[in-house]
């Protein structure tokens, strides 16, 4: 899945920076080895316990920076936080490894079978007999056929997060009965395990439903889990599950699950008041106000976030490919990345890649050999594309003309303000003005749906392993998610071309090769990726730092 400040099955995205607190000066950041936290890239930390080690009953409360308005996860003003909470009382079709290892959930499905049918991918899903939705409604292949028409994108009126895979799928029908679907794609699809790993219930099936049964509403009559919503305060921004008295399989090991809507600094005062069980502290000052506490693990995992520089390729000035060129070589990421990590005791390899993680099989650095720091070669390409001048520069025919850009940051948080000082910083040295403007939080979907930016950082993350299934999303030019208005009809045909290649392997190869054309459009940077650091009171099992990791719910719980 990927959400772009909104959620559906597929990859999500959070737009922003989610970044540390200020470190006084770019040059006195550096890497901080003193917090001790341990840490192995490409491994999590989730304390993983078998059932019969946990005791019944208990309570597990977290907090969450938002309740989303908007339950639906499928709408494209879900957030990741709307999945986190539709997981606890929602069909979840598949696990996942830290890795991102796929498996099936035997609660849901007893057998899923992958064919190749006259040049054309056949997915049969045969459905436990028992599963249900908690209205009485079965779950058959009504909900998968619901789900595609739902997501498939023919029917502007759904107002959906992206279509990708689902718009490849030619049909989806009843197999030998009811509790048998079959999923047919128009031609070779590689990627059918992005698919169907939650589910619209068949009564969700007009467009009005899908955009505003859910808004303030999270509809546990139509859930089917282990666990169903006890409570929802709108207004407290708080959500209680409890164990589902429907529920078939083995019995949550939590008599409740909790998620309390809070900002980070209230989130760590109320875990270390005793009021929360874990909190996320992947900022350096949180992270010191727990890391000493007696009883609290810290587990650390990478976490599949990226953030990243977009620049405005509508935006005068930034036409020119030199020009955008000359800023991103002007970004010492190096940096950047020093003062996102100072005092976690965490580091990273520069990222080179939207499409797969370093420790994933076939990731290949495609930003490396496009785009590097060389402030020299920066000012080349500035005066050969005519803005000279000492200082800020000016167009070499128009002295008043300056080579001005408006950066703004959402938010009043200090690092997201630090990390864009550090590029004002930057870009100044190569005689680039950066003019910062901080806007609140409320400014967000502005600042990026109507291009209120010449550069910005923004914030995408992982929810699955199947990045380079994305690569149309992230590049195509009539995608959501290109902020920067990239691409070439070319380049459309080569990403669509990478998509009909049926071995994953290869497809993973071509699109590597693609993608590096793309970064020579010079319109988007990685900057870093990061970390996910989680203080947990100790015995709390299976939950964490996970990476990949989609489990059981109903298997986490407190060791006895």
């Amino acid at each position: 899945m990927r959400f772009a400040m909104r959620g559906g099955d597929m990859r999500v995205v959070c737009f922003g920076v989610a970044v540390l607190t200020a470190c006084a000066l770019v040059a006195g950041c550096g890497h901080d080895s003193s917090s001790g936290t341990s840490f192995e890239p490409g491994k999590a930390q989730l304390n993983p316990q078998p059932r019969e080690n946990l005791r019944d009953g208990g309570t597990l409360t977290t907090s969450t920076e938002l309740v989303s308005p908007q339950w639906n996860p499928f709408h494209a003003d879900g957030t990741t936080y709307t999945l986190d909470q539709w997981r606890w009382y929602n069909p979840v079709l598949a696990f996942f490894t830290p890795e991102g290892v796929y498996s099936f959930n035997r609660d849901y499905l007893t057998d899923v079978k992958k064919t190749t049918e006259d040049g054309k991918t056949v997915v049969t899903y045969s459905i436990n007999p028992r599963a249900t939705y908690n209205d009485g409604t079965p779950i058959d292949w009504r909900s998968f056929e619901n789900t595609w028409k739902c997501n498939r994108g023919t029917d502007p009126a759904f107002i959906v997060n992206s279509s990708d895979g689902y718009d490849q799928i030619e049909s989806v029908t009843r197999g030998t009965d009811d509790k048998q679907a079959v999923v047919r794609f128009r031609g070779i699809w590689a990627w059918p395990d992005m698919l169907f790993n939650q589910l619209m219930h068949p009564r969700i099936a007009s467009a009005e439903d899908f955009n505003r049964s859910y808004i303030q509403n999270p509809r546990a009559e139509l859930g089917a889990g282990p666990y169903t919503v006890a409570s929802y305060d709108r207004n407290a921004g708080t959500v209680v599950f409890k164990r589902n008295p429907k529920w078939w399989g083995k019995p949550g090991k939590l008599d409740r699950r909790v998620f309390r809507q809070m900002a980070p600094q209230a989130a760590v005062n109320a875990f270390r008041n005793g009021e929360l069980d874990a909190v996320d502290v992947d900022k350096k000052d949180l992270k010191a106000q727990v890391g000493s506490r007696p009883g609290i693990d810290l587990r650390v995992s990478v976490r599949p976030v990226a953030t990243y520089m977009v620049v405005n390729l509508d935006a005068p000035g930034l036409r020119d490919p030199r020009v955008r060129q000359a800023l991103l070589a002007g970004i010492d990421r190096k940096t950047l990345a020093r003062i996102r990590f100072t005092g976690l005791g965490y580091t990273e390899e520069l990222p080179g890649s939207f499409l797969l993680l370093p420790f994933q099989p076939g990731y290949r650095d495609n930003v490396g050999s496009t785009i590097t720091y060389d402030q020299g070669r920066a000012r080349r390409l500035l005066d050969e594309a005519g803005w000279v001048g000492d200082g800020i520069r000016h167009r070499a025919d128009r002295s008043d003309q300056r080579l001005v850009l408006n950066l703004p940051v959402v938010g009043e948080d200090a690092m997201r303000q630090t990390i864009a000082r550090a590029i004002q910083s930057m870009l100044r040295q190569i005689g680039v003005d950066v003019v910062i403007k901080v806007r609140p939080d409320a400014d967000l979907a502005a600042v990026v749906n109507h291009k209120e930016f010449d550069i910005f950082t923004l914030g995408f993350g992982w929810t699955d392993p199947f990045g380079v299934a994305y690569l149309c999303q992230f590049w195509c030019t009539n995608s959501p998610m290109n902020g920067a208005g990239a691409g070439t009809p070319a380049l459309d045909a080569q990403i669509h071309g990478v998509q009909q290649i049926p071995e994953p392997a290869a497809q993973i190869v071509a699109a590597n090769d693609v993608e590096a054309k793309a970064f020579g459009q010079f319109s988007d940077l990685p900057l870093f990726d990061g970390p996910t650091i989680v203080a947990a009171k100790r015995g709390l099992a299976n939950y964490g730092a996970g990476m990949f990791y989609v489990g059981p719910v109903e298997d986490i719980g407190w060791e006895k």
